[in-house]
């Protein structure tokens, strides 16, 4: 077993953080208070090839596996960017996954190198308000007729669609009760078109650089090549690239609370009550104590799973257990991080405050605890599947 990262990896990390180095807590707290999408961030990680890590050479990107991608996503978390930061460009770092596996030639060439040299961002349409994470009640369906698809329907917490120019797009071609069980699905990559696509904005308690949405669609045509693969087949597309973004998720997690637990460690350090700085406390210290070990825990949980995923292994029930586990630890990092700075965590220019709502996102998204929890009672444990 072998626990140390190669040059490669090492050097990765470093110019990521230098990269990031040029967005610093004034940058992203003002971006909490007004909003906004972070487009400098944003072309500075294209301009440095972060966003094609995971894609093909051949088309612009790097060529590096997901164990490459988490440590860019979990090092910029950890930069102070937190999950406005990660956000902003997770989309394009995974998202077109099953572009990369079950794409064309032609959709390749087509699709890859605009959204690797950051001028195209992409948004990733598949939650409904009536389904959640039912994923195979999906209603919004896309109707073929002559040579495109038209489709009607509405998506929920939708990220970036305030700013992308793509939408990857998940609907029903086929009625889900004439549908064998996994099919009547079917993925598209096309132009978000607003005259098509009415957005609107969900007001959220945090990330705020990075917008949610609601979907409105009525009547958006969508030609036949911008189909991935085969009708019918696309939920299994999509299953394709859920272990990637949980292994994702779960690393900005961890950077999320790595940087929390570092801030709260240097103001327990310097701040002094009672003639002594509070951190010689131990009431103090063990708190932030479990908290490192929780975050160690969860940092070899994402890379044993994202080091399965690159071997081709079997990896769903780690991915899993790695979005869990570290997401719990971010929370609870950013949470005594909170609590370390006493009052002073409530205040926005210490920034924990801001960490402590952004650390929800891992807990929640893309997949429930309750849900992971259950899926590991059924494919681990061997228990009845509840659900």
């Amino acid at each position: 077993m072998d626990f140390s990262f190669s040059e490669d990896q090492k050097a990765i990390i470093e110019a990521v953080g230098r990269t990031c180095a040029g967005f610093g807590d004034a940058y992203w707290l003002k971006h909490d208070r007004e909003g906004g999408f972070p487009h400098e961030f944003h072309k500075a990680m294209a301009a440095g090839g972060w966003l094609g890590i995971a894609m093909p050479e051949k088309y612009g990107g790097a060529g590096k596996g997901i164990l490459e991608a988490a440590l860019v996503m979990q090092t910029v978390a950890a930069s102070g960017a937190g999950f406005s930061g990660a956000s902003a460009i997770h989309m394009n770092i995974f998202g077109l996954h099953p572009v990369v596996v079950f794409g064309t030639a032609e959709q390749k060439a087509r699709w890859l190198p605009p959204l690797i040299r950051g001028e195209h961002k992409a948004c990733f349409a598949v939650t409904e308000p009536s389904t959640g994470l039912n994923t195979l009640k999906l209603k919004t369906f896309a109707r073929f007729e002559g040579d495109r698809y038209v489709v009607n329907g509405q998506k929920v917490w939708i990220s970036t669609a305030q700013v992308a120019h793509k939408v990857l797009l998940l609907a029903r071609t086929a009625p889900a009760e004439t549908s064998k069980p996994g099919e009547g699905l079917s993925l598209f990559y096309t132009d978000l078109d607003r005259s098509k696509i009415s957005v609107r904005e969900i007001e959220k308690m945090g990330r705020k650089a990075v917008d949610s949405n609601e979907l409105f669609i009525d009547g958006l045509e969508i030609p036949l090549a911008d189909r991935i693969g085969v009708e019918g087949q696309g939920f299994k597309y999509i299953l394709h690239g859920m272990n990637p973004e949980r292994i994702l998720i779960a690393a900005e997690a961890v950077g999320l609370g790595e940087v929390a637990l570092e801030r709260a460690g240097k103001y327990a350090g310097e701040r002094i009550v009672f003639d002594r700085p509070i951190g010689q406390n131990q009431g103090v210290q063990h708190p932030l104590a479990e908290r490192w070990i929780e975050l160690e825990a969860a940092e070899l949980l994402v890379y044993r799973a994202a080091w399965k995923y690159d071997r081709g292994e079997p990896c769903g029930a780690d991915a899993n257990a790695a979005k869990f586990y570290a997401g719990e630890a971010g929370f609870r990092a950013c949470e005594t991080a909170l609590l370390t700075h006493g009052g002073m965590g409530y205040a926005k220019e210490y920034h924990v405050e801001r960490w402590f709502r952004e650390s929800m996102i891992a807990r929640i998204a893309p997949v429930s605890p309750q849900l992971i929890l259950s899926f590991l009672a059924e494919k681990v444990l061997g228990l009845p599947k509840s659900y």
